[in-house]
């Protein structure tokens, strides 16, 4: 059976900007450790940057005040989008017509996760032993040679 990781999130409703406008800034943020994502909101030069970064900021509170969750082990599991509703307006336009004015609103929900410190790969420890048998070969390859002589 898979094990379950621990989970946090934070939403933030009713955000007055487009959901493709906001997801350009919640894909900069996807998979990286809490930490770099906070840099990285804080220096994007994106109005809605500072919206995204209270609702990390909040994710990691919960994570740490709700769950006791090692702040330096977090990072964004997910950031998505979603559409909320939508103001509609009007503008006055030539010869008595008017043009509709849409503005839409969404939603973000942003989940953080503690990553699971890996034990050691088999790769590495493969490694290892072949660093360890390494010595005893080329003894072995001395002794060979020693005998043939």
């Amino acid at each position: 059976m898979k094990k379950q990781l621990k989970t946090a999130y934070a939403k933030a409703r009713l955000i007055r900007i487009s959901p493709q406008k906001l997801n350009l800034v919640a894909e900069t943020i996807r998979g990286l450790k809490a930490d770099k994502a906070l840099a990285e909101l804080t220096f994007s030069k994106k109005r809605v940057a500072s919206d995204v970064k209270k609702v990390l900021q909040a994710a990691i509170a919960n994570a740490e005040n709700n769950f006791g969750m090692d702040i330096d082990k977090l990072y964004v599991a997910e950031a998505y989008v979603g559409k909320a509703m939508v103001m509609k307006r009007w503008h006055a336009a030539a010869k008595g017509a008017g043009h509709k004015v849409l503005k839409p609103f969404s939603n973000l929900t942003v989940v953080v996760a503690e990553k699971e410190v890996a034990k050691a790969s088999s790769k590495t420890e493969k490694a290892k032993k072949t660093a360890e048998k390494a010595p005893k070969a080329a003894k072995k390859e001395k002794d060979d040679k020693k005998e043939s002589v």
